[in-house]
């Protein structure tokens, strides 16, 4: 995610600060119609990346949520911090703050909703406010906003939860060649991008949220899986299929002169 660290570092750098949402998921790949799979119905982040880019190389640096998410809190490799056992909670070296603690320094309201699972220690104060109820709207007027939703619908835990009513038809899934072509793996599958098109409607309602209250032209917005999905062979397995994530930028038109070049085209 290098050219996305670029883009808030130089947005950082204006006197007119943008707001910053990021929409991240949990367990899935790029099995969006944004990628090409025509048997995905994402319609939501599909319009935002047909104004935005399409990250189409974009790696999580481990294929399991926490040290994934420790690597974004704290700008390094697992492996940098010790980190990278589950449940570990190193503490970070002295000369290093989570990302949030600089933003807030800048005067951003600075909130999640509200998953952490880092493996590393919180020290000092991280975020404004994080919680199932933390939103951008309860910043004080005027401040400016880094907000963060975490969806949780398309996580390995909801693929297989039955009973279940398929709504992509099983029979029409294409079975990767690594998994066994069966009744139970074409269900799991179409269960999957039925948790997908869930959440691409939640993904949905928080851009909603931004046009409905005036400040989507003042917002740049993120979106990302934290890792592949939740099927055998991905989630826990260091292959593409496990760390390939989905990357959609979309930078508003008065901002599009902070972002790096490489943002001025779609792909």
């Amino acid at each position: 995610m290098a050219g996305s660290s670029l883009l808030v570092l130089s947005v950082l750098l204006a006197e007119d600060r943008p707001n910053i949402l990021w929409i991240t998921s949990e367990d899935n790949g790029p099995h969006m119609g944004c990628y090409g799979d025509e048997y995905a119905s994402t319609p939501n982040l599909d319009a935002l990346a047909a104004k935005g880019l399409i990250y189409q190389n974009a790696w999580s640096t481990a294929p399991v949520c926490a040290p994934a998410r420790t690597t974004l809190i704290s700008g390094v490799y697992p492996p940098s911090t010790g980190g990278q056992h589950m449940r570990s909670m190193t503490p970070l070296p002295s000369f290093m703050k989570m990302y949030p603690q600089y933003l807030r320094s800048l005067g951003y309201y600075c909130t999640n909703n509200s998953k952490k699972d880092y493996n590393l220690e919180e020290k000092g104060k991280v975020w404004d406010e994080s919680s199932r109820k933390a939103h951008w709207e309860n910043r004080e007027p005027g401040q400016p906003f880094f907000a963060v939703f975490n969806i949780t619908i398309s996580h390995e835990s909801q693929i297989r939860r039955r009973p279940h009513k398929a709504v992509h038809d099983p029979a029409k899934v294409r079975v990767p060649s690594y998994h066994p072509d069966t009744p139970e793996v074409r269900q799991d599958w179409a269960q999957y991008h039925d948790k997908m098109s869930e959440m691409d409607a939640t993904a949905g309602k928080y851009l909603r949220e931004l046009r409905e209250a005036g400040v989507e032209d003042d917002t740049v917005v993120f979106y990302y899986g934290d890792h592949g999905s939740g099927m055998p062979r991905s989630k826990r397995w260091p292959y593409n299929s496990g760390l390939r994530v989905p990357l959609i930028v979309h930078v508003p038109e008065k901002y599009k002169h902070l972002a790096p070049s490489g943002l001025s085209s779609r792909r």
